[in-house]
């Protein structure tokens, strides 16, 4: 089973940023729908955002709006999260979901995990 993995997360304050990276082989990452989602201690697994394979359709938690950016560069096989603006309550390992899809206006997120990267906001 093919995963991806994440890459990018590590300690930050509030107000800083970071960006996290999910990268995968070429034959996965190809016209693959992704998304990021996260888990806080204690919480369940939360969708953070998602992205078609020709980058037009992106889609956001309400939780970070505004303030995370989700990309990606297809000839890299590499998708982003660019998180401004960190808050504490982002604290969470992030994970990176591929092979999704866009139903209704809402990510369906596929087996495909990757391993997870930490992500400590301190105040």
């Amino acid at each position: 089973q093919v995963q991806p993995v994440e890459s990018g997360g590590g300690l930050a304050q509030a107000g800083d940023s970071l960006r996290l990276a999910c990268s995968a082989p070429r034959r996965s990452f190809r016209n693959s729908v992704m998304g990021w989602f996260r888990q806080a201690p204690g919480k369940e697994r939360e969708f953070v955002a998602s992205i078609s394979w020709t980058n037009d359709t992106t889609y956001y938690a309400d939780s970070v709006k505004g303030r995370f950016t989700i990309s990606r560069d297809n000839a890299k096989n590499t998708m982003y999260l660019q998180m401004n603006i960190l808050k504490t309550e982002d604290t969470a390992v992030y994970y990176c979901n591929m092979a999704g899809a866009h139903i209704s206006g809402r990510y369906r997120p596929s087996q495909h995990w990757g391993q997870g990267t930490q992500v400590t906001v301190s105040s």
